[in-house]
């Protein structure tokens, strides 16, 4: 799973990245010297915690980091790093929210500002024009990513290795079991975990340790996780939610609702996250 997800691949292009920053650094002026370094050091930093953090969501502040980093390396030494004002189109490339691209777009602007004394008139607007096509090649690029990114997670694992799935899964998995349940004659519900944002992703992997490789575990939203719980009886299923909710974070939130009160054809994702107040309602 991991060449799957290119983890490796990425991994290396960051570290060579460092490495070319630090061949810059001798002969570098003081100012220029330490934001090299911050560079550096935010690359290494980045592909040590690779293998999780590249599945988060795209809207977390670290996509300011790479945007500074860069306007400060050009701002610190434009005679010298003037040509990285072409990482503006990578930049743009990524995929990213609205805000972030408008950050992105006026740093791309500043940049050019920066380096325009050392430029003509001419070779200025051809850089404008450039560097203007470029980034709307960048932009339309990062959009087909994020269409592809979406149909992926409809049916792709979360996590590289671990039973963690989109909500939309939950929809498609509720009928598959319900069928599973009527024939072999078990019993089954849906367990609601609501958590603190940051909490999360721990959480979500500590989910899928603490129940078995035929359970899947689905990501709600920013703060809620599912599971579908497979058992013999509802005192084993009872028993089984007790033992789980332990291992939970605390003040983490948890209902459930037996599989056979859901009806699927009707079911939405907003409706597993708003299930009756009158259940029961755990606060560990």
């Amino acid at each position: 799973m991991q060449s799957k997800y290119k983890i490796r691949l990425l991994r290396a292009n960051l570290l060579a990245a460092a490495v070319a920053l630090a061949l810059w650094i001798p002969d570098s002026p003081t100012d220029a010297a330490v934001v090299l370094w911050l560079a550096i050091g935010w690359l290494l930093m980045t592909a040590l915690v690779l293998d999780f953090s590249h599945r988060r969501a795209r809207g977390l502040p670290w996509q300011v980091v790479p945007g500074l980093l860069l306007v400060g390396l050009i701002a610190a030494a434009p005679e010298r790093h003037g040509m990285l004002i072409w990482a503006w189109a990578a930049m743009l490339m990524l995929p990213q929210n609205r805000w972030a691209i408008a950050f992105n777009l006026c740093a791309a602007l500043v940049s050019s500002a920066m380096v325009a004394p050392l430029m003509d008139g001419p070779a200025f607007i051809l850089l404008l024009c450039s560097l203007l096509a470029l980034g709307l090649l960048a932009l339309t690029r990062a959009r087909l990513l994020i269409d592809i990114n979406g149909s992926i997670r409809q049916r792709l694992r979360l996590i590289p290795g671990l039973n963690l799935w989109p909500g939309e899964q939950l929809l498609r998995d509720v009928h598959r079991d319900q069928t599973r349940c009527e024939r072999e004659g078990i019993h089954a519900e849906v367990l609601i975990l609501h958590v603190k944002r940051r909490q999360l992703w721990p959480t979500a992997q500590k989910l899928c340790e603490l129940t078995h490789v035929f359970e899947n575990v689905y990501r709600l939203d920013g703060t809620t996780l599912a599971t579908l719980m497979l058992s013999r009886s509802p005192s084993e299923a009872a028993q089984r939610r007790s033992l789980l909710l332990a291992d939970m974070p605390p003040n983490t939130i948890s209902k459930h609702l037996a599989l056979s009160d859901i009806e699927p054809a009707t079911l939405t994702m907003s409706e597993i996250c708003k299930l009756p107040a009158d259940r029961e309602q755990n606060t560990t």
